[in-house]
């Protein structure tokens, strides 16, 4: 099992920022220096941010800050072609230039990609106002035009209120140091958390014996490695409660709970975060 993995964009020296459509969504738990607007034209499965798990559909709009690992998982009955498509737009912090965003006009701006190294995810009319201009801008064959068009964009993001911070603590991956450790965690928690997950397997990855890995996990993430599980695990069967047909106790042990009693008790204690549902 790899850590969050580190990716290096294709040189764009020729532009100002990145901009892509993608078909397909594959890339694993991953983290890049650039910021990241990404929007969901088409499909619907799972978002990861940091720490935080959430389900997409289309429309689904997120503005990523500098290292911030994440990923989109598909559901499996979405492989087919043409079954997802999404916009991207990646972007340095000084796209610019150096100072450009220092000046007083772009303050707002400023702001918003601060704010956005916890993952913002735009709502209502702020997301449906940002999906057209994006499909524009996707098409737009002037790269000055798309340059205005994207710094308009930034404005509206900036300014807007519609809006919510999805990883509170702004977990931020680096190619080295104890942080990459975390992001090992993760990454194994996120493919795994449906299926059995083992301490001892966990503290083996990041080389550590499981008594150690504990005290690290705790004194790094203010959770144990078991609330974090069982966070993931609860935020999954909520959106399964909302969304699907099934019942509580298909859910249950479908999550990776072997015991339904205690499944309710960890519903009351409210220990899991909730998700947000627009």
């Amino acid at each position: 099992m790899a850590r969050a993995a580190f990716e290096a964009l294709d040189p764009y020296k020729d532009n100002s920022f990145l901009l892509r459509e993608f078909r397909e969504f594959t890339a694993p738990y991953h983290f890049h220096p650039e910021h990241e607007l990404t929007l969901i034209v088409k499909g619907k499965g799972n978002r990861y941010v940091g720490n935080h798990m959430d389900i997409y559909s289309s429309g689904d709009l997120v503005l990523m800050g500098s290292n911030l690992p994440h990923c989109w998982k598909i559901e499996n009955n979405q492989e087919e072609e043409n079954e997802v498509a999404s916009i991207v737009i990646q972007f340095s912090n000084d796209f610019l230039g150096t100072d450009f965003l220092a000046r007083p006009e772009l303050s707002q701006i400023l702001d918003l990609l601060e704010r956005s190294k916890h993952g913002i995810q735009f709502l209502n009319h702020t997301a449906e106002e940002i999906t057209n201009r994006l499909i524009l801008l996707a098409k737009a064959p002037n790269s000055f035009k798309r340059l205005i068009e994207f710094l308009e964009i930034l404005h509206t993001l900036a300014i807007s209120k519609e809006y919510i911070l999805l990883d509170k603590h702004g977990t931020k991956a680096h190619q080295s140091g104890k942080t990459e450790r975390i992001n090992t965690v993760l990454a194994y928690i996120i493919d795994n958390y449906k299926n059995e997950i083992l301490l001892d397997h966990a503290a083996a990855l990041v080389n550590m014996t499981p008594n150690a890995f504990c005290k690290y996990y705790k004194k790094t993430t203010k959770k144990t490695f078991i609330e974090t599980v069982t966070d993931y695990r609860i935020n999954y069967a909520i959106q399964q409660l909302i969304n699907s047909d099934k019942s509580i106790s298909d859910i249950c042990f479908e999550n990776g709970f072997g015991d339904l009693s205690h499944f309710y008790k960890l519903f009351k204690k409210d220990e899991a975060e909730p998700i947000k549902i627009p």
